[in-house]
């Protein structure tokens, strides 16, 4: 496994396993299943409704909580100070722990930021409780990170963007390390086939005697992002661990990053 640091020193395993859409009745198998591939960073939310289920799961699991990285987000209804102080303690209870590693504000309210900036204010106050080793953001632009900046008595550590070849985010990735925020891309690899079809990636592909879905992550993570990718298949669970033997080179990370058409693929 490869790690990222967060600006308060914590670490965070740059390949975790995604939640999003597993149904309850198989939450079991998909936990059971990553954890048996070697996965031990998990990405969860609230509003994906299966948090209980999850924290059921890693009950039943013969795994350390310390060896493990958690992370859940504040949804939008939930947002507020005191909103979100309530939010957090169902998400620890269904999830039958004391902590989190990371807690983000799953998307910020356009309409209303300021209440996106008090929800801030509680994540800092869940952080200096201990209650979270680590706290930040999803789905927010330089100029919303900008007022959080001016307000914060703490950064955000992390900004998860919707990221894959399609849509590179340079700009705002490059905006996100320049202030020690650690990237996080979601949807790695888009939804459907259309980027595990893509000439350039199978050709990069068949150079290392890999499939298209491992260069593709190879590329995030060879580029600085953490990312985690969902399945429910266990030989693709397996698969998507299988990217710490190799490495892409210069040419070939210029060349998925140059796929770039800031396509939106998330749904």
């Amino acid at each position: 496994m490869e790690y990222k640091e967060f600006s308060n020193g914590v670490s965070i395993p740059m390949l975790g396993f995604g939640t999003y859409k597993i149904d309850n009745a198989d939450v079991p198998a998909a936990i059971q299943g990553a954890l048996d591939a070697g996965y031990r960073h998990f990405d969860c939310a609230h509003i994906y409704g299966n948090e209980a289920a999850i924290g059921e799961a890693f009950e039943k699991a013969d795994v350390k909580r310390e060896d493990l990285f958690i992370t859940s987000k504040v949804w939008n209804a939930d947002q507020g100070y005191d909103k979100t102080l309530k939010a957090f303690e169902q998400t620890i209870k269904d999830l039958q722990m004391d902590y989190l590693d990371l807690y983000l504000i799953h998307w910020p309210n356009e309409e209303d930021f300021d209440l996106t900036l008090d929800t801030w204010k509680a994540m800092e106050t869940l952080y200096e409780q201990g209650k979270v080793k680590a706290i930040g953001v999803s789905n927010f632009s330089e100029d919303q990170l900008k007022k959080v900046f001016a307000m914060c008595k703490v950064k955000p550590m992390v900004n998860q963007i919707e990221r894959h070849p399609y849509k590179v985010q340079a700009e705002l990735g490059k905006f996100d390390e320049d202030n020690g925020i650690v990237n996080e891309g979601y949807s790695p690899i888009g939804h459907g086939h259309l980027i595990l079809e893509d000439e350039t990636i199978n050709k990069i592909a068949k150079n290392h005697h890999k499939t298209a879905a491992q260069v593709v992550l190879r590329w995030h993570i060879d580029t600085g992002f953490v990312v985690f990718p969902k399945s429910s298949k266990v030989a693709r669970v397996k698969e998507n661990f299988d990217i710490f033997d190799f490495n892409l080179d210069e040419d070939e990370i210029k060349a998925i990053s140059a796929l770039d058409q800031d396509k939106h693929l998330n749904y």
